[in-house]
């Protein structure tokens, strides 16, 4: 079915930001509904299936509204996914301090999972890659430090070889675990800019470690983020979890979907829903592929994988 419309009135630079650098929305559109988008100036025509090409040609239209400012990727993805609903913001939704001011929550599991944060000393956040999990924790501690609600962050994850043989390692020790680290570095630049996060090492505000560094420790005042947490053994988990001292959150996450522990070995993470889900003051939160909020195809990947039975848990 082939579809035509004209968009009034005719702007040039909403019909910019609608189509995107080089057309590029379009092409993102394409792809993610499977039709054909032409369009000489403010003229579009769509072919593909009925309820795709009306589907597109809608998604087009309500682009077009919101063009007055360059639309970015993120939002691109949510509203083809079907959640543009999540774009607006909600006056009683929780309220971050970071540098991401549009950060939020996009699915309604993330905004319990932000409020549950704020009300738990420990939170586990359970589910598939995609979800926000670690990024919405690391954006907690980044608000709770901006606050000083507490005085330091902890991040940290066990240093598991995603299934693959790394081998030797050049470098100090630092420089052994950082690739292990790499994603919550990340997320930290994003949230708070490279300087600030520099500035944080350099007074001991941030610290980010493997898992085995943390025995022994007892973590005062400080927001603790352990990540990957599939990828621990159950006595790991109660030493992990056993650290937290006073003026202390914990936030646990990690996808059971993908254990790269030796075969046969239990996850502390599967161990510990299972041991703590009465216990009051910790708070666990399910994630499902609904509240993936990257690329669309992500949510598929994960639903075609549950389907197939293919998920590593144990």
């Amino acid at each position: 079915m082939i579809l035509r419309h004209t968009f009034t009135p005719h702007n040039n630079l909403r019909l910019a930001n609608l189509c995107g650098p080089a057309d590029a929305h379009l092409r993102t559109i394409e792809v993610g509904l499977q039709v054909k988008i032409a369009h000489r100036h403010e003229q579009f025509k769509v072919d593909g299936p009925k309820a795709k090409a009306q589907q597109a040609m809608e998604l087009l239209q309500a682009l077009y509204e919101m063009a007055d400012a360059p639309i970015s990727d993120d939002t691109l993805q949510l509203m083809l996914a079907g959640d543009a609903e999540m774009l607006e913001p909600d006056a009683t939704a929780v309220q971050l301090t970071t540098r991401r001011a549009d950060l939020r929550a996009r699915t309604p599991n993330q905004a319990m999972y932000l409020e549950n944060i704020g009300k738990h000393d420990i939170t586990f956040g359970i589910g598939p890659a995609g979800t926000g999990k670690t990024y919405l924790a690391v954006a907690c501690a980044v608000d709770a430090l901006e606050r000083s609600a507490v005085q330091r962050i902890v991040l940290t994850r066990p240093a598991v070889e995603a299934g693959e043989r790394l081998g030797f390692l050049p470098g100090d020790l630092t420089q052994k675990v950082d690739p292990y680290l790499r994603p919550l570095y990340d997320a930290l630049y994003d949230l708070m800019g490279y300087d600030k996060v520099q500035k944080a090492f350099e007074r001991n505000a941030l610290e980010i470690a493997p898992l085995a560094f943390m025995r022994g420790r007892t973590l005062n005042n400080a927001f603790v983020i352990l990540d990957e947490a599939q990828n621990t053994t159950p006595e790991q988990m109660k030493m992990f979890l056993t650290r937290i001292g006073f003026g202390a959150k914990a936030v646990v996450t990690g996808d059971v979907s993908q254990i790269d522990l030796p075969k046969g070995a239990m996850s502390g993470l599967i161990d510990a829903e299972r041991v703590l889900k009465r216990v009051k003051g910790i708070s666990i939160n399910r994630f499902t592929s609904a509240d993936v909020v990257r690329h669309p195809l992500v949510a598929r990947i994960v639903d075609a994988y549950d389907a197939n039975g293919t998920g590593r848990a144990r």
